[in-house]
């Protein structure tokens, strides 16, 4: 950060980004000039002794391998130069790096000799023009490997060109600020975006909305972005400082309320917990309504679950193509009903039990299935969460739009993607729901959901509520940004939505991710850590955790990131009033009062949040009884940060969900039984 400088234009990449990749380079072209010094000192002798000593024979050969010899040497001490350059100040001082841009240059038109000197390498090994044979049979196997090796290396450093060559990269940052020119440059970042989707996606464009989902998700990618000069190593750099400042941040929170001897928020009394809510909120049926929504997954979830055997446990729930009925209550599955089969083996009902099952999966159309729970005396909706590009597409479709529903009110937004969403599902889910309640009148009507899944689920349900006013809704792992706040508030009394630990989803809206570019920012600025030794310790992190010496020796003044640490940092940074420092303010001026959405979407429902306990003192050594988990009811305010945890993906996974409330139940009854005898 800032972007780096070479041959007039900026590249996604910094000048800090080329340490690990040098060193890399270093070592093979060690082992490579080792390997020729010894070729030269047994072909070099009889170079003389060719049949020709021209240009053809011995002066050829000798020209290659003592040319390969310099450049080997000449390209180390470079690599070397460039690495310790690399290696120098902070993220932010780019002037300690100002020798970076001269010595890639330098190596870049050092590439001319070296694709010459390959040319002549494979000219002798390869293609019998020159008349001076190898007869030693390991100088023989060199040569031909260091020219292969060459070759790879050459096509990985034009890849390399090809993955950090910016388009715009022609367009100075001054001219990004909030001008004209920079209205301009966002079009045309926008566009360049929807082209690459177009080009890498380009099955998608046959969907009904599959360009529009392109130019929204290209739209969202320019915003977040625009006006800043960072590379992805910075953002990455940026996250891994990010995780020792939440450490950082928690850890102080635990010591305010130790001292001020604050009841804890979160508890492992269920009874407690669920005192006040109405009898159908409660675990046991949420753990069941979660293995439903879970097996509107399909196929694909029974062979990720179950990677050797998967085949064989869907092989028995298959229908063979030819018994297929005509009429069928499942739509846009394949010949065999493998999805089907997924949904009978994960739910362990029937094919009588499913009363419809459309697996229609394109840009904002979801697969679901509609059951008859008996055992419930309901009538259940389980809408699929993502598992396909097409879902992905519709995530990220994130821009806000009008939602209307009879009870909500008239300035009410909704995520774009899910609302186009739940508007298709509509259509061919009513019909459905009018013959399921001709035949089972007295049965309730459930919606359920993972995920993306968990967000349409709650838009169906307010468009189907004056029709089902009793209608209850189970929502899982649910978007963060899916509803405005007043309607998320009305939502509270028919959707029960539950999250487990540092969930990503959960707190994944365009809002947060827009405060998470602010907070990378601000933390670049503030440590005192070069690039490399950032990324070094994230991998230290990613296997032993974050020590606690490194909560503020990573940081020029810690006490600058707690004055930084407000509900919307982006105020501080519209007024001037950055306390990390002068330049940080300058970066990022006028960038954050920026918003991709207008509209602040919230998560819907009454929130159960469950966390990992964490254990204290003689709990670390000592196995005991008490509960694994502890939980509390949430407000959606709590979930508009992102947390870089290292179980932040892990969370999310359907599986990890349902065995963490299986666990709660569990522990739950078995301490009734210890209680009792």
């Amino acid at each position: 950060m800032p972007a780096l400088r070479l041959l007039g234009r900026k590249w996604l990449a910094a000048s800090d980004d080329l340490v690990f990749p040098s060193i890399f380079e270093l070592l093979f072209r060690f082992v490579w000039l080792v390997l020729i010094a010894l070729v030269v000192e047994v072909l070099y002798p009889i170079t003389w002794q060719c049949q020709t000593d021209g240009w053809h024979g011995g002066a050829f050969v000798r020209l290659y391998l003592c040319g390969t010899l310099a450049l080997q040497a000449s390209l180390m001490l470079l690599l070397a130069a460039l690495a310790q350059q690399s290696a120098r100040g902070t993220i932010t001082e780019t002037d300690a790096r100002k020798l970076v841009s001269p010595l890639l240059l330098l190596k870049v038109f050092l590439v001319l000799p070296e694709v010459a000197l390959n040319v002549m390498g494979t000219m002798w090994m390869f293609c019998e023009v020159i008349e001076c044979s190898v007869t030693d049979t390991f100088s023989s196997i060199v040569i031909q490997s260091i020219v292969l090796f060459n070759w790879v290396q050459l096509a990985l450093t034009v890849f390399g060109l090809f993955m950090v060559f910016d388009p715009l990269g022609s367009v100075n940052y001054g001219d990004m600020q909030d001008t004209p020119n920079q209205v301009r440059h966002h079009r045309k970042v926008t566009g360049l975006w929807s082209r690459r989707f177009r080009w890498a996606f380009c099955w998608l464009k046959r969907d009904e909305h599959g360009k529009e989902a392109f130019q929204q998700v290209a739209a969202l990618l320019s915003a977040l972005f625009r006006s800043t000069d960072l590379v992805p190593s910075d953002v990455v750099a940026g996250c891994v400082l990010l995780r020792v400042r939440q450490k950082r941040e928690t850890r102080e929170m635990r010591r305010i309320q130790m001292l001020n001897d604050e009841e804890p928020i979160y508890t492992t009394d269920v009874n407690k917990v669920f005192s006040e809510t109405p009898p159908w909120m409660n675990l046991d049926d949420a753990l069941h309504y979660l293995r439903l929504s879970i097996a509107a997954y399909g196929w694909p979830y029974v062979l990720y679950r179950h990677c050797l055997t998967g085949f064989c446990k869907l092989a028995r729930h298959l229908t063979c193509c030819c018994c297929r009925p005509k009429n069928s209550i499942v739509t846009d599955d394949n010949c065999c009903l493998c999805h089907f089969a997924g949904v009978k083996y994960m739910s362990k009902l029937s094919a009588d039990d499913i009363i419809f099952a459309s697996f229609n999966n394109r840009v904002f159309e979801l697969p679901f299935c509609v059951i008859s729970d008996h055992d419930r005396e309901s009538i259940v909706v389980a809408v699929r969460g993502s598992i396909s590009l097409r879902d992905i597409f519709t995530d990220f479709s994130a821009g806000s739009e009008k939602f209307e529903a009879d009870g909500l009110p008239e300035d009410t937004a909704a995520h774009k993607g899910m609302s186009m969403g739940a508007a298709k599902m509509l259509r061919r889910l009513l019909p459905v729901l009018d013959r399921a309640f001709a035949q089972f009148p007295h049965y309730d009507l459930v919606l359920t959901g993972h995920s993306l899944g968990a967000g349409v689920a709650v838009l169906v349900a307010l468009k189907l509520r004056p029709k089902y006013p009793q209608l209850k809704v189970f929502a899982f792992s649910t978007p963060a940004g899916l509803i405005s706040r007043e309607a998320a508030r009305f939502t509270e009394s028919f959707v029960m939505t539950i999250g487990v630990g540092d969930d990503l989803v959960m707190r994944l809206s365009v809002h947060s991710i827009e405060n998470l570019r602010t907070k990378v920012i601000q933390t670049i600025h503030a440590t005192k850590l070069p690039k490399y030794r950032i990324m070094l310790n994230g991998f230290g992190y990613a296997l032993f955790g974050v020590p606690a010496r490194d909560l503020e020796s990573t940081w020029r003044r810690p006490e600058d990131l707690e004055a930084n640490n407000s509900d919307d940092s982006d105020a501080l940074l519209v007024q001037g009033v950055s306390t990390v420092s002068a330049e940080a303010a300058l970066v990022s001026r006028n960038v954050f009062a920026r918003r991709f959405s207008s509209a602040r979407l919230f998560t819907p429902g009454r929130i159960l949040h469950i966390a990992r306990r964490k254990r204290m003192g003689i709990e670390k050594k000592v196995r005991t009884q008490e509960p694994t988990y502890e939980m509390r009811w949430a407000c959606p305010e709590d979930f508009m940060e992102l947390q870089v945890m290292p179980r932040m993906l892990l969370d999310h996974l359907p599986e990890n969900v349902h065995r963490t409330i299986q666990t709660i139940i569990e522990e739950k009854h078995s301490y009734r039984v210890t209680q009792v005898v």
